[in-house]
């Protein structure tokens, strides 16, 4: 039940035995009690970015896409089904649909090395890299989280319209590198800044909520391009860009800034009109309680790179990191090796994605339910061990439809191992290196991203176990990082690093005891 309690008693000066809370998340805690309606909008208003980076993370499925073709007449010696069109003359065979379909078709991409024909996607995960370690230091110093999320998604959506304009694929991998810059921060900002302006009941599901926007803008992406299927590739960046600028005019408007941030940061006015936005409460009461908090120095002292260096010149934060990340790894290598390997199996393009982001859904709805009652090490290291598992088993098995069986159940698993890991970390790390520590472990997942597409060519062409079978074994071996890391369920979340060491200690001396 709620805790009917006010913010403060009518004559706080006359309570003798009143004591205030201790750190922000108890203040805001108190504030959000009983005003669901601000927090949600605002929740929704901010998740709402996860859905334009789901359409741009995969949209190059469609557009880069290789196109099938025909020979112009009826198969003879020269011409044949399984012929390579690079040895065939232009006149002995035809695309099936208009050469605008694809940027292979259109940039006369079909002969040229898989170097450049791969370009652009890799470019796309590259300036993911690189975004993640330049921009994450900006919203836990200078911009803030709200700034950020404007700034990143902003980049990634004008990038994007300007890539319908492009006329090679050299223009087209730089724009696809700049959209992928900008894109780095969008999920770890639009996270931070959802679950910093909610109780710690509901931090878990409201985590989980962008994930389902995620799922819903890779979800659309099918239908779009089937629509569109006999129409230029551009049009499906017109369609995923125009919407995501106009969505990046509200967040100006309308997204407010993390109060816990603005008090870390000495902006102590402005997070009071924050938290009386979302609790409705007076200013003068909010500036009497948050006086009772001490504004430590540590805050006053974040740079550009401060974030960043406490997390690799303190040892706990260093060694939460790197686990974090090595887990990211293998979570990551899954997750986004898995919709481009299953096309190996004989899948169309449209039904294949559209299967593997429809169990996105189910696994998005379990955490949400059960994220409250699950332990953080044992719920992540179950999944990444039912997820490689089956992953190996898709080599082993040879019915085609226990191999379709098995990897859905893989990549159900790592999809629900993502999730919680993304939620771990928030409650690792405290608000003064919070979005840095994010992007980190999406680092991580990037990282594995960027060997997928390699694996998978290598299952390809050579053997199954290059794929499926590598991926099974690295999300397993990266599972064994959990054991590391401290359990955080039910925590209250601490906002400098000088706040979490005490902590630490503390809940070491009550373990001892």
């Amino acid at each position: 039940m709620a805790d009917p309690t006010p913010l403060l008693p009518h004559s706080i000066s006359s309570d003798p035995i009143y004591t205030p809370p201790i750190s922000l998340d108890s203040v805001i805690e108190r504030v959000t009690t009983n005003s669901a309606w601000p927090q949600l909008l605002q929740v929704i208003l901010v998740s709402l970015s996860w859905f334009f980076d789901g359409q741009q993370t995969f949209i190059t499925v469609y557009t880069d896409a290789e196109p099938t073709w025909h020979c112009t007449e009826h198969p003879n010696t020269t011409c044949r089904s399984t012929s390579n069109i690079c040895y065939l003359s232009t006149s002995a065979w035809a695309w099936d649909r208009p050469s605008s379909t694809t940027i292979i078709s259109d940039f006369n991409l079909q002969c040229a090395s898989s170097l450049i024909s791969g370009l652009p996607a890799s470019a796309f995960f590259f300036g993911c890299l690189l975004g993640g370690f330049i921009l994450a230091t900006l919203a836990d110093s200078s911009l803030g989280r709200r700034n950020l999320l404007f700034l990143s998604c902003f980049t990634m959506c004008v990038a994007s319209l300007i890539t319908a304009f492009t006329t090679n694929v050299f223009v087209y991998a730089a724009l696809r590198f700049i959209s992928g810059f900008g894109r780095a921060s969008i999920g770890a900002c639009a996270l931070v800044l959802s679950t910093e302006i909610v109780s710690s009941k509901w931090r878990g599901r409201i985590g989980i909520a962008g994930f389902f926007c995620f799922t819903f803008g890779f979800l659309s992406l099918p239908g779009i391009a089937y629509v569109n299927r006999y129409s230029s590739w551009r049009t499906l960046y017109m369609w995923t860009s125009v919407p995501g600028i106009l969505y990046c005019v509200l967040v100006f408007l309308f997204v407010s800034e993390s109060p816990k941030w603005l008090f870390t940061r000495g902006r102590k006015d402005e997070a009071v009109a924050t938290l009386g936005r979302l609790g409705h409460w007076n200013h003068s009461s909010l500036n009497l309680y948050l006086s009772r908090i001490p504004l430590l120095e540590e805050s006053a002292e974040v740079d550009l790179f401060s974030s960043l260096k406490n997390l690799f010149e303190k040892k706990w934060a260093f060694r939460r990191t790197l686990a974090l990340m090595s887990v990211g790894f293998g979570v990551g290598m899954v997750y986004y090796g898995m919709p481009l390997g299953v096309g190996n199996l004989g899948f169309n393009i449209y039904l294949s994605l559209t299967l593997n982001a429809m169990s996105e859904i189910p696994s998005f709805a379990l955490t949400l339910f059960f994220i409250g009652k699950w332990n953080r090490k044992s719920s992540l290291l179950t999944f990444m061990m039912i997820s490689g598992v089956c992953s190996i088993m898709c080599v082993v098995v040879s019915s085609r439809w226990m191999q379709i069986g098995l990897e859905i159940v893989s990549f159900f698993s790592a999809n629900t191992a993502f999730s919680i890991i993304m939620i771990y970390t928030l409650e690792l790390f405290p608000t003064c290196v919070r979005n840095s520590a994010t992007s980190m472990v999406r680092q991580g997942l990037v990282i594995g991203a960027i060997f997928s597409p390699v694996l998978i060519s290598a299952g390809r062409n050579y053997n199954e176990f290059f794929s499926y079978g590598v991926f099974g074994v690295v999300i397993i071996c990266c599972g064994v990082s959990v054991f590391s890391l401290p359990e955080t369920k039910g925590v209250a979340l601490c906002d400098t690093m000088d706040e979490q060491e005490r902590k630490e200690v503390t809940d070491q001396i009550n373990t001892s005891v």
